[in-house]
């Protein structure tokens, strides 16, 4: 354990209750035929605009060829669609369609009103400080 851990297990402790959160709330999933790599994508998507396959693999962290196989699947569903790219004909960009969008909106929706129903049951202090830890959080996962 490294000597300037402050508190003694507070890593697994942290650790496990995302982990047990993250369960909880794919659970309330709308849609389980979609996998959570294609909801990732698909979310990524609504979240910055039209992309090249390249680019939404290199947010998605995943490489090109799997990529492609994620596109695919979204365009069956009718949650995206690629159209040529404006300069580069080699290139496409991938954009969600009335239909993808409003599937994450709904995935919003539905894992947000479950956590809400959560959140009701603490009390104010305890809204409080998961308020001040979720953006603690935030900016150890964009570290």
């Amino acid at each position: 354990m490294p000597e300037s851990d402050p508190e003694p297990g507070l890593a697994s402790l942290l650790r496990l209750a995302v982990v047990r959160l993250t369960r909880r709330l794919r659970a309330q999933r709308i849609n389980s035929t979609i996998s959570l790599t294609q909801v990732s994508a698909l979310s990524t998507l609504h979240k910055c605009g039209p992309l090249t396959p390249g680019e939404l693999a290199a947010k998605e962290g995943v490489q090109p060829p799997s990529m492609t196989r994620v596109i695919a699947a979204l365009e069956e569903f009718g949650f995206a669609t690629r159209r040529p790219h404006p300069t580069d004909g080699r290139q496409a960009i991938v954009e969600t369609t009335d239909t993808g969008r409003a599937y994450i909106k709904e995935e919003v929706s539905a894992r947000e009103a479950w956590l809400d129903k959560r959140l009701a049951e603490l009390t104010p202090e305890e809204r409080a400080v998961l308020s001040r830890a979720a953006g603690i959080i935030d900016r150890m996962a964009g570290q």
